[in-house]
């Protein structure tokens, strides 16, 4: 039976009445109804286009051939529990493992980021038999509610810090305690998780682990500087302690130059635990934890069976292997290098021309551009952000979102296919929105003399 044609006006009714209302959707006050979608592109219910540079999750692009066969040709052959013996799952693992440091061999298969960052924070606790966690501030981990405590986005607006849960400062050099002029800004950074090591221990309490995004993403599309991660490992590998890194956003060759984001720290960096999601399966629920055989060891001895009925499924694995096909046929690390490195060009080249771009930073297809009302305070232009992202979508059809603790950066993290004529429409659209904005702004105060 052919599924029922709703107009838009019906479905977003529909919506109202029968989805829970704290699930927002894009654009609330005017959603876009998306039908159908290809590569880099959205088409709504009147065939219009849209450019999609939010869609982070269909990684290799919307409605991959290759992706939708792997998952049609498995699904007619068998989809079964995980804790039959099959193929995929063993032979998807090997390929991770072949992505990953040598020491990051051991895997749990789950469904969501949510899913693999809860399992980390188990693995870490069964692990150190410790409690505390460190944190960044303005860090999301996840939903479920042992992540909502360690995610300050989250908790600050809800029921408040627990006992066991210390923040760190944003490893941000732009508007952090340590800027861009600090001689050593990674170290400095270290250094304050080091502090709070020692007041916990005052407290006569114990590190179980570091949790970060491997580039923070809801604090504002933040680059960490160099040397931070390894330092921060150091610090807390001493107070017998794990690292955990949070690659849901950021992994599977987004950064470009390497296939994780935590990579850029350094080849002599190698996190603990690694959680992965979003992209892995584009779009199709697949997350994953990789960790080492001395602590999953730790975890097996607690006697207590670990299964996950759909993770690691036969279709999940055929999707995740197809993923890493098109990704390496496909040339897509290539890719987001070449076309992230020109997105970061043409908008430095318009932070020139526009004192409203406090900054731009970025690696690969993850860029961020920070709006400021003025250079010098670096004062957050959330309103003008917020109208950026309007205008683009109504003007343009081009969807961009915001992020950061003030809703002020816009950010970029296009499915990986996304092409250089892509990156200079965008920059266009951006440059004659702002020259407008400006010309308002100076006709107001005109208009006030």
């Amino acid at each position: 039976m052919a599924l029922q044609k709703l107009r838009k006006e019906e479905t977003l009714a529909m919506r109202k009445r029968l989805i829970g209302q704290s699930c927002r959707l894009f654009y609330s006050d005017d959603p876009v109804k998306i039908v159908r979608a290809r590569g880099q592109y959205l088409f709504d219910e009147n065939h219009q286009r849209y450019l999609d540079c939010i869609s982070n999750v269909h990684h290799v692009g919307h409605c991959h051939p290759s992706i939708t066969k792997a998952a049609a040709a498995q699904m007619d052959l068998l989809n079964t529990n995980s804790r039959f013996l099959h193929d995929n799952i063993v032979l998807y693992a090997d390929r991770l493992a072949a992505t990953l440091p040598e020491k990051l061999c051991v895997f749990y298969f789950v469904n969501s980021g949510s899913e693999a960052n809860d399992l980390a924070l188990r693995l870490a606790r069964q692990h150190t038999q410790h409690e505390d966690v460190i944190v960044l501030d303005h860090a999301y981990h996840g939903h479920l509610m042992s992540l909502i405590d360690i995610s300050p986005y989250k908790f600050r607006k809800l029921a408040g810090q627990k006992e066991w849960v210390h923040v760190a400062p944003l490893p941000d050099t732009y508007r952090g305690i340590y800027r861009e002029s600090h001689p050593n800004p990674g170290q400095a950074y270290a250094d304050s998780v080091k502090d709070i090591i020692e007041e916990v221990h005052k407290k006569g309490r114990k590190i179980c682990a570091f949790f970060a995004e491997s580039l923070p993403s809801v604090g504002g599309q933040i680059i960490l500087p160099q040397g931070y991660s390894a330092q921060v490992a150091e610090y807390v590998h001493s107070a017998g302690g794990v690292y955990v890194a949070d690659e849901v956003q950021t992994g599977f060759g987004r950064v470009g130059s390497h296939f994780w984001a935590f990579q850029l720290q350094g080849e002599g960096f190698c996190p603990d635990i690694v959680t992965l999601g979003k992209p892995m399966g584009n779009g199709h629920p697949l997350a994953c934890v990789a960790t080492t055989v001395e602590i999953a060891g730790a975890f097996t001895a607690n006697g207590v069976e670990y299964f996950n009925t759909f993770g690691g499924n036969p279709v999940s694995c055929a999707i995740g292997l197809a993923v890493l096909d098109v990704i390496e046929e496909e040339d897509l690390r290539g890719n987001a290098m070449r076309v992230g490195a020109h997105l970061k060009d043409l908008l430095t080249k318009l932070q020139k021309r526009h004192q409203i771009i406090g900054d731009v930073r970025g690696v690969g297809l993850f860029v961020g551009v920070e709006l400021v009302k003025d250079r010098g305070q670096r004062t957050p232009a959330t309103e003008t952000a917020a109208l950026v992202v309007k205008r683009l979508k109504e003007e343009d059809r081009i969807c961009v979102s915001t992020d950061g603790p003030w809703e002020s950066v816009l950010k970029f993290k296009p499915p990986m296919c996304f092409s250089m004529e892509d990156a200079e429409l965008v920059v266009q659209c951006i440059d004659r929105i702002l020259r407008d904005v400006e010309a308002n702004d100076l006709k107001l105060e005109k208009e006030d003399i």
